[in-house]
């Protein structure tokens, strides 16, 4: 779910940045900009939805929301544990919003702060990943990776004479009747996201797309405007979609875009100029985005 496009300056029809990803029953919410409390309830997001807060960096677009968000979580009495990952070196900047107001605290906020590259959390259902991107102030991305399951081939089964109930026990003890798992299944790849804001090309931005089946990327600048991008860390269409083209990611969503441009048609012809040739969205306030179905 996006929750707002805009870079540094709202505009009439972009608010600040703020997008919910929604896996496997979890609910984790990036760089809550100005006005996303407002927003989630104009999505149908409750604070009950939320278990972890991603923030990238410091910048108010993409963190000044995050003194609503982490009030309304607790004036809402959420039941379980929220996690909030930042930049450590932002710890100053992380307090000063937690606390902005004076309000009832009733809600376990974890703090679990990033100052480097590698992983931050493990679950059954993903790994949650951070890399260092090139901004003017410290800066990371966020990556998910589902972990490989196993897809049951009908015909395989048949062959060795194995259906019903005996399928179930084979997948939960790995062998049965001189049958292993391996014998009647193949690898299925776990599915991959990553959330790119602010940055200028980097090892980070292309460590973090490698091989996304969603990659939701700042696309802030247009390409006739590329120094201007790299001076102030940032992306133009064409680089983030080469980014894309050249990691293989299915589905690539552009947003962060500067108020300059009142129309986000060109931001999709440049991306296709820059040879990316998968499913492709121009985000735009409100809208949800589905992840690709696994292969």
């Amino acid at each position: 779910m996006v929750l707002g496009t805009a870079s540094q300056v709202p505009t009439r029809h972009r608010n600040h940045n703020g997008y919910l990803l929604r896996w496997d029953g979890e609910g984790l919410l990036f760089d809550p900009g100005e006005g996303t409390q407002r927003q989630m309830l104009r999505a149908g997001v409750a604070a009950h939805d939320l278990n972890r807060v991603c923030v990238t960096h410091f910048h108010g677009d993409h963190s000044l929301g995050l003194a609503g968000v982490v009030q309304r979580i607790n004036l809402d009495r959420v039941p379980h544990e929220i996690t909030a990952h930042y930049p450590r070196s932002g710890q100053h900047f992380f307090d000063r919003l937690r606390y902005a107001t004076a309000y009832r605290e009733t809600v376990a906020l974890t703090e679990t702060p990033v100052d480097a590259d590698g992983i931050l959390a493990v679950t059954g259902s993903y790994t949650l990943e951070a890399r260092r991107l090139s901004h003017p102030v410290e800066s990371y991305g966020y990556r998910l990776i589902e972990p490989d399951g196993r897809r049951m081939l009908p015909e395989r089964l048949a062959a060795h004479g194995i259906k019903g109930p005996d399928v179930g026990r084979l997948q939960r003890e790995g062998s049965f009747d001189g049958v292993s798992l391996a014998d009647v299944s193949e690898v299925r790849r776990g599915q991959r996201f990553a959330f790119v804001m602010d940055t200028r090309l980097c090892d980070g931005v292309h460590a973090l797309a490698e091989g996304c089946d969603m990659l939701v990327i700042e696309s802030t600048f247009l390409d006739e405007d590329t120094a201007l991008a790299t001076e102030h860390g940032h992306l133009t269409a064409g680089q983030a979609a080469a980014v894309a083209r050249e990691a293989g990611v299915r589905h690539l969503v552009l947003t962060h875009f500067s108020q300059r441009y009142p129309e986000p048609d060109e931001f999709e012809r440049q991306a296709r100029a820059a040879g990316f040739e998968g499913e492709l969205t121009v985000a735009h306030d409100l809208l949800r985005v589905p992840v690709p179905k696994r292969r």
